[in-house]
């Protein structure tokens, strides 16, 4: 029952998903579906069109017309000696495309300039134009003036940023389900960090350990996965940018460190204590409250494992280390993480920025975060000079949870009202009392021309969909950018369900899923 319902890339919260009810329903747009009658044909042959009419939208650079081809069948010998181009264009003359779509005549609707244009989408690669030089404008970019002028509409440099440092969380759910077992007997052996950016090094192996157990009942229910059961966990990794050209080009050596989301079940376990709980030692940032912030994210922050040292001690020792082995150069600290992986992240930057004199600038980039402390601390993390993004997807229910489930609109604008600042005030001194802090940048899955409007929660809160809608951002009711280049092998891959269905189809024609490498999954995926 408990590895039924449990995530492994979403890194869903506990309350939400249970509050949550997931529902799918199949597209109403279905091109593939062959008409009864006349008015269904051309009720199906309009939505064809409309969905080729939007792929040819998203994908309006103009690519070189393919030379034309004969009728003659293709043959096994036609590949012999040739160019890679040249196979491609076989590739797609042997398609029969009349019969993937009988409802229109396939020649007239796809060219197979779209179908090149649609294959390059879908493949593996990543075909991003060359990174700007930040040496002169980097601390903007890192948040100094809270990206003020830069996320509405989305200024291309920095989404080349948001995307790289979700790469580099992906890298620390590739590292964990590679490897997800700790033992309570022995020191860890170092993980294997796949880093999305061969300039950056990995340093620090991070684990987070849990202050609950479960009962013994649990381990004889599921004596194979005991991993999901241990008290410490791989949690991520610290990174620092080593390449001269790189630093050159970003004006300042980085330190990243990636934090991946929920994945065992006593990291769920924490994730359910959601009551808030007083930090030791901080003050009240000018309000009556004390600085609070979540229970469980609290406990698996501070607390120490039987062969490791807790999460925070490690952070703290590694990062006063790299800062005295390059002490002199221009540092930054970017700590980026998804769902758990967010909410620690932001406990991370808080003691970061205090723990030495003269701290590096610090920023957060998170994706799918819930919220973490009360105003009081999101007062303090201001105060302190964090510098924090807030990745979010309008139909993300993780990102509203836990506490009162209220806008952050909404609740500002109670608050600007007098009437109801009093009773609000009050409000803040409940156990429930929760804030989000920093800079957001909205997203929304609905404006994915490629996802499903109905798409499930865990799509809405998969870290891969997130990179997904950045990558087409422009802006506030702006449509989806027309010459978004990100790869959808791995959404296709992750979220098949929640892809519209021609897509899918085109997918399995081009046999891209075959090529798409799947994240190694330990757990099933609620999607």
């Amino acid at each position: 029952m408990i590895a039924s319902t449990i995530p492994t890339q979403n890194g869903l919260s506990f309350q939400a998903f249970r509050s949550t009810s997931i529902s799918r329903c199949g597209s109403r747009l279905n091109p593939l579906i062959r008409a009864t009658s006349a008015s269904t044909q051309t009720l199906t042959t309009e939505s064809s069109r409309k969905h080729l009419s939007n792929l040819d939208k998203l994908l309006h650079q103009q690519a070189p017309s393919l030379p034309q081809q004969d009728s003659t069948p293709l043959q096994n010998d036609s590949f012999n000696g040739s160019s890679p181009e040249k196979r491609v264009n076989h590739l797609f003359q042997g398609l029969n495309l009349s019969r993937i779509w009988p409802e229109m005549k396939a020649a007239e609707e796809i060219s197979p300039r779209h179908l090149n244009r649609l294959q390059r989408l879908l493949s593996k690669s990543h075909e991003y134009s060359p990174r700007n030089n930040l040496g002169s404008r980097w601390r903007e970019y890192h948040g100094s003036n809270d990206w003020v002028g830069l996320i509405d509409p989305l200024d291309e440099n920095l989404r080349r940023e948001v995307v790289r440092f979700g790469e580099f969380i992906q890298a620390a759910y590739h590292a964990f389900h590679s490897n997800p077992a700790t033992s309570d007997e022995v020191p860890p052996s170092p993980h294997h960090v796949a880093v999305p950016d061969r300039s950056y090094k990995v340093t620090k192996d991070l684990y987070a350990t849990s202050s609950i157990g479960l009962p013994s009942w649990v381990d004889d229910l599921a004596p194979n996965l005991g991993w999901m059961t241990q008290r410490s966990s791989w949690i991520g990794y610290v990174a620092v940018c080593d390449d001269k050209s790189e630093i050159s080009r970003m004006g300042r050596r980085d330190i990243v460190i990636s934090l991946r989301g929920t994945a065992t079940c006593l990291e769920w376990a924490e994730n359910m204590r959601d009551v808030l709980v007083r930090v030791p030692g901080k003050e009240n940032s000018g309000r009556n409250q004390p600085v609070k912030v979540e229970c469980g994210f609290q406990s698996l922050y501070k607390t120490p494992g039987s062969n490791m040292p807790s999460l925070a001690e490690s952070v703290m020792e590694e990062v006063r280390r790299l800062m005295n082995l390059y002490k002199g150069e221009t540092l930054s600290i970017t700590v980026t993480g998804h769902s758990l992986g967010a909410a620690l992240a932001l406990l991370i930057a808080d003691e970061l920025s205090t723990c030495e004199p003269d701290m590096p600038p610090i920023a957060v980039f998170s994706f799918g975060g819930p919220r973490v402390g009360n105003r009081t601390f999101g007062d303090q993390v201001t105060k302190n000079g964090v510098k924090v993004l807030r990745i979010v997807n309008s139909q993300d229910v993780i990102t509203r949870v836990p506490g009162m489930f209220v806008s952050e609109e909404l609740d500002q604008k109670l608050r600007d009202n007098s009437k109801v600042a009093g009773v609000l005030n009050v409000l803040d001194n409940m156990p429930w009392a929760y804030s989000h802090v920093g800079a957001e940048l909205r997203v929304d899955s609905k404006m994915s021309p490629y996802l499903k409007p109905d798409a499930d929660v865990g799509c809405c809160h998969d870290l891969e969909a997130y990179l997904h809608l950045v990558d087409g951002f422009m802006g506030t009711n702006s449509p989806f950018r027309a010459n978004a280049k990100r790869s959808l092998a791995r959404l296709v891959n992750e979220q098949k369900s929640n892809v519209k269905k021609l897509y899918i189809s085109k997918a399995k024609d081009l046999n891209i899923e075959k090529q798409a490498v799947a994240i190694p999954s330990c757990l099933p995926s609620p999607s």
